[in-house]
């Protein structure tokens, strides 16, 4: 696999051939941090874990140079940081029996910046070789810039494949902002309350990140709760733990639909709820 970053890396957890160990990929999570896939792609995660045919490859987009340390963390240089986080992410491979994990080794800066299309050339590249049959992003309202920019190259690789070669599903997670404000009809409810020792495992081996000053372990499985208990008002639970996502399919079925009136869409249909609840027990005002 030829990548465009020097520091770039392809970790085949069980020692299986490059090759081979991408193309069993069945599932993918693209996320832009080490930790992001644990985060939003858990569902394809467990879809796969001791399943002998899915396999979830991750593919992390940046080097992680600038994520935020304290205590024992807090002398590390930009460079070391990238040393761990890497470290990290290849245990969690390990932990979730991964097909494969790629380390892409973007600055953030180079993923935003709209102009520079070797990100998007790595990502078909590596779409090609594993023929994933759903795909797992960040979605295009999450308020974290790189998140958002990710989720742009991600569409726009899965769009200059042919239409044999592109994914069944493309699905935009929660990350940086929750997706509990999404009209019901719109949200993809993911139930991921299955073995939650393993999701634990998997955000716990991110130590530079939870002793590093942010909880990330403690907040994603509150979450997972809370939207699993918030989701049905009148309904009893039926899952203690559940993700949300936006199905992004119709962004690669008509390569002329704008990414932005696509999650524009999103929002007015909110809006639109909101006003009308209103107004409906306003008493006419």
């Amino acid at each position: 696999m030829r990548l465009a970053n020097a520091g770039a890396e392809v970790f085949i957890p069980d020692g299986a051939n490059e090759t081979a160990g991408l193309a069993r990929t069945t599932v993918m999570g693209i996320g832009a941090h080490q930790d992001d896939l644990e985060i939003l792609g858990y569902h394809g995660i467990l879809k796969a874990f001791g399943a002998a045919d899915e396999w979830f490859t991750a593919v992390v987009m940046t080097n992680g140079s600038g994520s935020a340390r304290s205590g024992i963390y807090s002398q590390y240089t930009d460079e070391d940081m990238c040393r761990i986080r890497r470290q990290e992410q290849k245990k969690a491979g390990v932990v979730g029996e991964y097909a494969a994990v790629v380390l892409l080794d973007y600055p953030s800066s180079g993923i935003k910046s709209a102009g520079d299309m070797s990100a998007v050339d790595d990502l078909v590249a590596l779409l090609r070789a594993t023929r994933p049959e759903v795909v797992y992003t960040h979605n295009l309202t999450d308020k974290h810039d790189t998140h958002v920019a990710v989720a742009l190259r991600v569409i726009a690789a899965l769009r200059q494949l042919d239409a044999s070669e592109r994914p069944q599903a493309l699905y935009g997670c929660e990350v940086w902002r929750d997706l509990d404000w999404l009209c019901d009809e719109d949200k993809v409810p993911l139930r991921v309350d299955a073995h939650e020792n393993l999701a634990a495992a998997l955000l716990g081996v991110y130590d530079s990140q939870i002793a590093g000053g942010k909880r990330y372990d403690l907040a994603t499985l509150g979450r997972r709760r809370a939207n699993a208990t918030f989701f049905a008002s009148h309904d009893v639970d039926d899952s203690e733990g559940l993700t949300f996502a936006v199905d992004m399919t119709q962004l690669l079925e008509d390569a002329t639909l704008d990414p932005v009136a696509f999650a524009q869409s999103y929002i007015r249909r909110f809006s639109d709820e909101v006003s009308t609840r209103i107004r409906t027990f306003s008493g006419g005002a």
